[in-house]
């Protein structure tokens, strides 16, 4: 979570993450999967009243636009305004796609086994981070048909879609 928070710029709000095997929230939050013992990917915003406000269900490994949840936030508290936005006005650029690009954000657990393995394997790389560069999340969201997943990997025209160590090892070793 904090981690999280720092790379969208940090935020002025309190902030719960509810892990299993505590998981007291989630429960009564009915977003906790009991067969597999962890939620889903949730995410409640509750008004300073009290009231949820914003529901975003998203399966474990898709990741919420960062955007979205910054215009509901400003919807219901005006006066709040995230430090960071995904929208970059004016940059028009499009995507250069070059060698290995790992497609990523900084609390991705998939993308620090990625990190660790590439740096062990010796590999250069281009790290491009999704939560901060919309064209890149559009480009994932491209190969992977509307989701936001991380990693993704692009290794020399080849796209792989999240940590898969021996697909990975495949086109790089």
């Amino acid at each position: 979570m904090k981690a999280w928070a720092e790379d969208i710029g940090g935020v002025s709000f309190p902030l719960l993450s509810d892990f299993w095997p505590h998981g007291e929230v989630i429960k009564k939050y009915h977003v906790f999967r009991k067969a597999d013992g962890y939620s889903e990917r949730a995410i409640f915003i509750i008004d300073k009243e009290g009231i949820i406000r914003y529901i975003d269900v998203h399966d474990i490994d898709d990741q919420p636009s960062n955007e979205v949840l910054f215009e509901e936030i400003k919807r219901i508290q005006p006066e709040v305004q995230p430090a960071v936005s995904d929208n970059k006005e004016g940059q028009e650029d499009k995507l250069q796609l070059d060698g290995v690009m790992l497609f990523c954000n900084q609390w991705c657990p998939g993308c620090r086994r990625a990190r660790i393995w590439l740096a062990k394997h010796n590999i250069d790389y281009i790290e491009v981070d999704v939560s901060r560069n919309p064209q890149a999340a559009a480009q994932v969201k491209e190969w992977t048909g509307g989701n936001l997943t991380t990693p993704t990997f692009y290794i020399h025209g080849e796209v792989v879609i999240d940590w898969k160590e021996r697909e990975v090892a495949r086109l790089l070793l």
